[in-house]
């Protein structure tokens, strides 16, 4: 499955997805006048869209990784900005969860949260 976020400035959405989170635009021709750009960054996918009708703001999608820690410092190193999420210490950095995870969000301009999700063992 493939998770769609709706964004409402494609060329902002690719400069946050490529530029500070590692993904890569999938078609050798996409840009950011696209309707529509299908990403990938290892196995996970997802695609952004400026279509209404494809899906509303604030979507979350979970991210599985192995090393939470480095990929986080690796994120703020180039520019992932948590001011605005004070009150979420989940945005802060990885922490611990009661279920057994490490875990830390992302959320985009429009809203939408990637869960990067590290689990146990």
């Amino acid at each position: 499955m493939v998770p769609i976020f709706r964004c409402r400035n494609m060329k902002e959405a690719l400069s946050f997805y490529t530029g500070i989170l590692d993904f890569e635009m999938n078609e050798p021709g996409a840009s950011a006048d696209d309707w529509v750009v299908a990403l990938s960054n290892g196995e996970a996918s997802l695609m952004l869209t400026i279509l209404e009708g494809d899906q509303k703001i604030g979507i979350a999608a979970n991210v599985l990784v192995e090393d939470i820690d480095s990929l986080f410092e690796k994120y703020i190193s180039r520019g992932l900005d948590t001011s605005g999420k004070e009150g979420s210490p989940v945005h802060q950095g990885p922490i611990d969860q009661s279920w057994g995870t490490r875990e830390f969000y992302v959320t985009d301009a429009d809203g939408n949260t990637l869960r990067f999700v590290q689990l146990p063992g």
